[in-house]
């Protein structure tokens, strides 16, 4: 009996000394870890961007008259011929001989605007198919094993680029025909009306098929020569235009892959970088800070189907991807921090905190490339703190996977 006393009073003893010595021992951390893996990554450079009609065309008054109200307004749908105004002649000033022979004067550059741009229709005519030759060349050599993949995505980006230009160039012939006749129907009507034949209307008509952008001249009155009337476009011939800061400008190449994102529709769409200005300009940020910036096109590649209900200076966000890997050692960034002027994280290994330094790569707005320092299976801590130090017991309370 005085045995078992004396038992039960060294284990009561044991276990209140055992309860004072773990009530001073150091308490784990709770700590939210992410598994380092292996994966897809992507760098990206995002900025605000507005879409824009290709092709506009401004239609100007061809002589000074005097326009009747436009009926008219934005959205309204027209046909190429289709007449969008009756000029009235302002006598005495289509009369007089000046008149006439600026008129003479404006038909011969408006010739001579049309022979360039026949000109530079047939030179991106001869670029264009020989893109579409090198493309189907690459294609069949691809088969072969030839040719890389990324070759021929290069090829048929090409492809793509000097078709685009094509169209371009054979839009900048009919702005110049459209010029042309302009200018006879101002010599035309000019000539007329010297030969006492007043009273003759002028009609201004609308170049192309599309709709109304803007009306710049809505209430009748006076207007002077290549005062801008109506102008009208292609609303489904769109690009984007983004102005980058400069320094991230010259990281995009034409070509670059750019993905539009908040337009308004359920996916994202898909746009090639077509030209990067190498003009930059100043622009004060909503900050009062003086930045500069450079434009930068961007074609919109989706099917036109998909993104039909867009329409002239619409917002979206431009991702430009500058780099991509399909297969790469990644860590979240928000569990890298400085030490030391190097990178470093905090690894859970055997159920305490290490302090790790890594050679990071590239790095994005969500994950950075791991060259060294770190596997994939390893437990690093998201979001670490200065209340973390190395050595400290942890406790995962949150496991991640990425």
């Amino acid at each position: 009996m005085k045995n078992l006393r004396r038992l039960i009073l060294l284990v009561v003893a044991v276990l209140i000394i055992g309860g004072i010595v773990y009530a001073y021992l150091p308490q784990a951390v709770h700590v939210s870890v992410t598994t380092v893996s292996r994966g897809p990554m992507e760098v990206s450079i995002e900025d605000e961007g507005r879409t824009r009609v290709q092709e506009r065309y401004v239609v100007t008054a061809p002589v000074s008259a005097y326009a009747p109200r436009l009926d008219f307004h934005v959205g309204d749908s027209v046909r190429a011929g289709q007449i969008l105004a009756l000029l009235e002649p302002l006598p005495p000033g289509v009369l007089d001989v000046r008149s006439r022979a600026e008129a003479q004067a404006r038909l011969a550059q408006a010739k001579a605007a049309l022979h360039a741009a026949q000109t530079n229709s047939d030179a991106a005519r001869a670029a264009a198919d020989y893109a579409q030759r090198e493309f189907l060349r690459s294609r069949e050599l691809m088969n072969t094993g030839a040719v890389s993949q990324a070759m021929l995505d290069q090829a048929e980006s090409e492809a793509r680029r000097n078709t685009a230009l094509l169209a371009s160039a054979r839009a900048a012939i009919d702005v110049a025909r459209y010029d042309v006749a302009a200018a006879e129907t101002a010599l035309r009507y000019t000539t007329a009306l010297a030969r006492n034949m007043g009273g003759e209307k002028v009609p201004v008509t609308s170049p192309v098929d599309g709709v109304v952008l803007a009306v710049d001249h809505q209430n009748e009155g006076v207007v002077s020569p290549a005062q801008p009337l109506i102008t009208v476009g292609d609303p489904h011939s769109l690009e984007v235009t983004v102005d980058l800061l400069s320094s991230d400008a010259v990281r995009v190449r034409p070509g670059t892959r750019v993905v539009l994102t908040r337009w308004g529709g359920t996916r994202p769409l898909e746009g090639r970088v077509r030209n990067v200005e190498p003009v930059a300009f100043t622009k004060i940020s909503a900050l009062g800070v003086e930045e500069q910036r450079a434009w930068v096109i961007v074609d919109i590649t989706s099917p036109q189907k998909e993104w039909s209900r867009l329409g002239d200076a619409y917002r979206l966000e431009a991702h430009f991807i500058v780099w991509s890997a399909a297969d790469v050692v990644r860590v979240p960034t928000s569990a890298l921090f400085r030490r030391s002027g190097s990178w470093a994280v905090l690894a859970v290994a055997s159920g305490r905190l290490v302090e790790r330094v890594v050679k990071i790569g590239e790095r994005g707005d969500e994950f950075a490339q791991v060259l060294d320092g770190l596997s994939p299976g390893d437990a690093v801590v998201t979001f670490p703190d200065d209340s973390l130090r190395p050595g400290d017991r942890a406790k995962i309370v949150e496991s991640t996977s990425i």
